[in-house]
């Protein structure tokens, strides 16, 4: 079996994008659209994957730079897709088979590439094409009496009768390379648009007798390039709907999988139950039984069995990653910052946030609470309105707040600072020195009232 080799277009400007972002970085799931082809190529065992890139050169190989395998070349200026391959030409081993990929057709599947690289046998041209009902624009395929190819009629090119065939070019090609190598020189400019056509290595073998062959695809999508803001959301749409279709195949539970946005890696566990408009990004490990509620936003985060998010909840685990612990439930209206890590039946309620923080097995807050650089026992019960202050204005402090410890509401805690197990803090307290085991702290100031204290009264003039 030949060893195989992947080109993939990128050069291209991409003026229907409006946009200053080289088209081939315009995001797709949270990757970039050639990231994804880039995967495609790994999958498929790729010996080196050559980027083509021209316009935005240097974002783009900035943005790619760092993957291991990938090798660039530049295209200075962009004259057709046959020049794109000249510039590869030099730098791709003649023993192989060489895969044609378009940095803007993200969603090719390795199956469907790897039966390209079969039908080669080692020695034939294969195409990947496409019946269309409308192919206005595209290459057409001219097959002989026999269904061989005999040619690729570039849309303006074509004549009358040409143009009416379905049948179209996808722009994917498998072929060996010592024949691509060979074809590549025989290329001209001589067509309507002046440029060097890739597709017209398909006379060059049919010329030569060897056999072209054309896979038909049937599921449009795996081509679908991208060329303007309208094609990127529709095909963004596809791709949600076929990362929520593996999904449920997995068993997931999706109130409307129509309405989910999977932006990273999502790993489930069995009867995990998503509701709608849920966008999950990073690494997302969802447990057993898990329930996640409308409108949550997940990012980087563990989250063990039997746990439940409820309405509105963000998780953002940053590189520090968070962990929700098992039958835990947060929210609604939660937030969890990098390094919140949640133990066993943990209660966290609406309008809470955690950062840098250790909640122990049983710790509630359960409302209108911030818990920063903190470390919480077990069963403790932090009251609403209760912050720890732990920023002094130049440095971090940490607070620990130990087993059974009861923090009324409205109370400010001045890290550093320890509460000793079992204490009680009174409502509207501002602790700054560290508490006894099982004592009740209370710092507040006395209360006063005035009898039949009139307020102020404006002076009319």
């Amino acid at each position: 079996m030949k060893a195989v080799d992947v080109v993939i277009m990128a050069a291209g400007k991409g003026t229907r994008m409006h946009s200053s972002m080289p088209k081939v970085l315009q995001q797709l799931g949270d990757k970039p659209l050639v990231g994804h082809v880039i995967d495609t190529a790994k999958a498929l065992s790729a010996r080196h994957t050559v980027v083509i890139t021209g316009h935005g050169a240097e974002q783009v190989e900035a943005a790619l730079t760092g993957q291991p395998g990938l090798r660039f070349v530049r295209q200075m200026p962009q004259l057709g897709t046959g020049h794109a391959l000249q510039q590869a030409a030099p730098v791709l081993p003649d023993d192989g088979i060489t895969v044609v990929l378009s940095g803007d057709v993200p969603l090719t599947q390795s199956d469907t590439l790897q039966a390209l690289v079969d039908a080669t046998q080692g020695e034939r041209l294969a195409l990947l094409t496409l019946e269309m009902n409308d192919p206005t624009g595209y290459g057409r395929i001219v097959r002989q009496a026999d269904g061989s190819v005999q040619a690729i009629v570039e849309h303006k090119d074509a004549s009358d009768a040409q143009r009416a065939i379905r049948e179209i070019y996808s722009g994917i090609m498998a072929v060996p390379t010592r024949l691509l190598l060979l074809w590549l020189q025989r290329l001209t400019n001589d067509n309507a648009q002046q440029e060097y056509y890739l597709t017209d290595v398909v006379k060059f073998a049919v010329a030569d007798g060897h056999t072209v062959v054309a896979q038909v695809l049937h599921d449009p999508v795996q081509v679908a390039g991208v060329n303007t803001p309208v094609q990127l959301a529709e095909l963004e749409r596809a791709y949600q709907w076929r990362r929520a279709q593996a999904l449920m195949v997995q068993g997931v539970r999706l109130r409307d999988p129509a309405r989910l946005d999977v932006r990273g890696e999502l790993i489930c566990g069995r009867d995990v139950e998503i509701d709608v408009n849920c966008v999950f990004q990073g690494r997302v490990e969802l447990g057993d039984n898990v329930r996640i509620g409308p409108n949550c936003v997940l990012s980087n985060v563990r989250i063990e069995a039997g746990a439940v998010l409820q309405a509105f909840t963000c998780v953002d685990g940053g590189s520090e990653g968070v962990t929700v612990g098992p039958r835990a439930a947060v929210g609604p209206f939660a937030r969890l910052r990098p390094g919140a890590h949640l133990g066993a039946e943990v209660h966290v309620g609406n309008f809470v946030e955690i950062k840098n923080s250790t909640l122990a097995d049983g710790a509630k807050a359960n409302h209108l609470a911030y818990l920063g650089d903190a470390t919480v026992g077990e069963r403790v019960n932090y009251g609403a309105g209760s912050i720890t202050a732990n920023y002094d204005g130049a440095n971090k402090h940490r607070t620990v707040i130990e087993a059974d410890v009861h923090v009324g509401s409205n109370c400010v805690l001045v890290a550093p600072i320890t509460l000793g197990a079992g204490g009680t803090i009174g409502g509207g307290s501002t602790i700054s020195k560290s508490t006894e085991p099982g004592a009740l702290t209370v710092v507040r100031a006395k209360q006063v009232s005035i009898p039949h204290w009139k307020r102020p009264a404006k002076i009319k003039k």
